[in-house]
């Protein structure tokens, strides 16, 4: 069975969910998350869950958010208890939440068991590759009583997702650096999200071998990989002027065929359904590369 039959069958699964009385559903770590009704009162505590939480039609229900919570643009209105890596926990336990909804890898697991320690009730949230994040719009959905409008959310989110696999499926290969940050020089591994939507858009993760999630790397190892694309994130939707450090290394195939580019990181990081307007990018720059011809360097 395919990844993306299967997450149709899982979203079936959380669509047969009542509306009223008691739901359950596994978080994205398998522990069970048990209401005795749906959650009306809701924090959260990463940006991309917040943009589910709108998604999924229960943005009415949030009662606190962290810092960068900022689409849609009703998420500006909810109170900040702190950022993902400080969370003020007496304003967060003072708005008496029914549901926190926490993200493994930012928040980390500490905080979740710390939250529970208070008596809250806690989904942590831990999507690792797109299809995922349909899943998260269902589970959040159960969870507060909107899986009407989630599931259509999902399914919307899946048939774009299928749209863009079959587009890409048969391209050629282009080899790829995600730059995140430059000082210090920061890719993503090949475990990342983004690693996945280079792979959708028929790229290859040059540092997909890389240990930690997000490594460290320098200029030198970037020159070895040699890749055909290097996209830059981190300045929203400009381009960032550090792209062009590049040119001083006019032997770089992507260099030579022009292929530097910005994407704005809230499109490509973010565990969100926007996260195919970012791919959707991606695969836009992966094209121009296939079409442009390398010009080597004058010597």
């Amino acid at each position: 069975m395919s990844r993306l039959k299967l997450t149709l069958l899982v979203i079936l699964s959380f669509a047969s969910a009542g509306l009223r009385g008691e739901v359950m559903v596994d978080d994205d770590l398998g522990s069970p998350v048990h209401l005795e009704q749906p959650a009306s009162r809701i924090v959260s505590l990463a940006p991309h869950l917040t943009e589910i939480v709108f998604a999924a039609g229960a943005g009415d229900k949030l009662v606190g958010v962290v810092s960068y919570s900022d689409y849609p643009a009703a998420a500006l209105e909810i109170p900040v208890i702190g950022s993902y890596n400080n969370i003020n926990y007496e304003a967060l336990v003072a708005l008496q939440p029914d549901l926190v909804l926490v993200w493994n890898s930012g928040n980390g697991q500490e905080l979740a068991e710390r939250l529970r320690g208070l008596g809250l009730r806690v989904f942590v949230s831990e999507p690792k590759r797109l299809p995922d994040i349909a899943r998260s719009l269902s589970k959040i959905g159960t969870l507060t009583g909107t899986s009407s409008t989630a599931e259509r959310a999902a399914a919307n989110y899946l048939s774009r997702y299928q749209a863009l696999q079959a587009g890409n499926s048969t391209k050629a290969q282009v080899k790829v650096f995600i730059e995140l940050w430059h000082e210090p020089m920061m890719t993503v591994n090949g475990t990342h999200i983004i690693s996945d939507s280079i792979e959708l858009c028929g790229g290859v993760n040059v540092f997909a071998d890389a240990i930690p999630l997000v490594p460290r790397i320098n200029v030198e190892s970037v020159v070895r990989a040699d890749p055909d694309v290097i996209i830059a994130t981190g300045m929203a939707d400009e381009r960032p002027e550090w792209l062009d450090n590049w040119l001083i290394w006019p032997d770089l195939s992507a260099v030579k065929s022009s292929s530097l580019y910005g994407i704005n990181p809230d499109l490509i990081s973010r565990h969100s359904p926007r996260i195919l307007e970012g791919v959707t990018q991606l695969c836009d720059y992966f094209d121009r590369a296939r079409k442009t011809p390398v010009v080597n360097p004058i010597n």
